[in-house]
């Protein structure tokens, strides 16, 4: 039963990031990075705090690493959500998403080297169709005469899945020496206290009023989906293997690129259209295969 929870957890991450990463573009868009990253984690922080205060003596004692393993995982994070909200701002969505796929194989390569999680040669054929396609989506065939050669977004999505792909390992190792629920309290805390300094220093925080009182629903339905995905991949990370969880959760690609599609009309070349059947279909393969 342990096995199937895991999965039904990594599944339940699936969901909420596909729809969570498709409303952040639009969060995005209309408030800017640093608002919606400030949104989020605040939420996060006000959902998770009556759950995780009696843990909170586990945070200052220091008698292991536990505080600055967070702490590494927070930085690591800040980054990647930058890097990612940054690229759904800038890209389309259904180009984007395939792009960030790539934090599987990071994801993977980090495990394996930190804590031996190894990965078959079936599992590398589906990586590397995987990463075919990342390659078609990310082109146009009249940049390739150009400077200008990849889609928007996509370099920033690359490096954000690098970030991403490390914090993924960090999330799913923390929970297991703490708890899921700390380790996402922890991440929400620290980033919402870089992002409050950010707009403050910035003099942002009326615009930061205005916007939620103007896209209340659109912000808190955000947060609800984003935080769901997170505390839903920290529980399965403890329960299956890093890469299993994080492999399975990748196909939320498939619902937000068919959002993107769909709701926002995005226009996608044919050699794109083929790039994304083959990254989202490498991506659920992998999810099998690594089961």
């Amino acid at each position: 039963m342990g096995l199937e929870l895991g999965i039904a957890f990594a599944f339940g991450a699936l969901v909420a990031w596909g729809i969570g990463d498709f409303l952040i573009q639009r969060t995005t868009r209309k408030v800017g990075d640093w608002e919606t990253l400030f949104v989020v984690t605040a939420f996060g922080v006000l959902l998770l705090s009556p759950f995780v205060y009696k843990d909170f003596a586990t945070l200052i004692s220091f008698e292991d690493n536990t505080f600055f393993i967070l702490l590494a995982l927070s930085v690591v994070i800040l980054m990647a959500a930058l890097l990612d909200f940054e690229a759904l701002r800038k890209g389309k969505l259904a180009v984007v998403e395939p792009v960030l796929a790539l934090e599987v194989p990071v994801t993977a390569f980090i495990a394996f080297i930190l804590i031996r999680e190894a990965i078959d040669m079936l599992q590398v054929f589906f990586v590397a169709l995987l990463l075919i396609g990342i390659v078609l989506v990310s082109l146009k065939s009249h940049h390739l005469v150009r400077k200008k050669w990849l889609e928007r977004g996509v370099l920033l999505a690359v490096v954000g899945a690098v970030f991403m792909g490390a914090a993924n390992f960090l999330v799913g190792f923390a929970s297991r020496i703490t708890n899921p629920l700390l380790t996402n309290w922890f991440l929400n805390v620290f980033l919402m206290l870089i992002s409050l300094f950010y707009l403050m220093t910035n003099r942002r925080t009326r615009k930061l009023v205005r916007d939620f009182s103007l896209n209340r629903k659109l912000l808190l339905t955000m947060s609800v989906f984003d935080n769901a995905a997170w505390i839903f991949i920290a529980f399965a990370a403890t329960i299956i293997p890093i890469t299993i969880a994080f492999a399975i959760s990748e196909s939320y690609v498939v619902i937000s690129a068919l959002l993107g599609l769909i709701v926002n009309r995005e226009l996608l070349m044919h050699h794109q259209k083929l790039g994304i059947a083959l990254a989202l279909s490498g991506s659920v393969a992998l999810s099998i295969v690594t089961i």
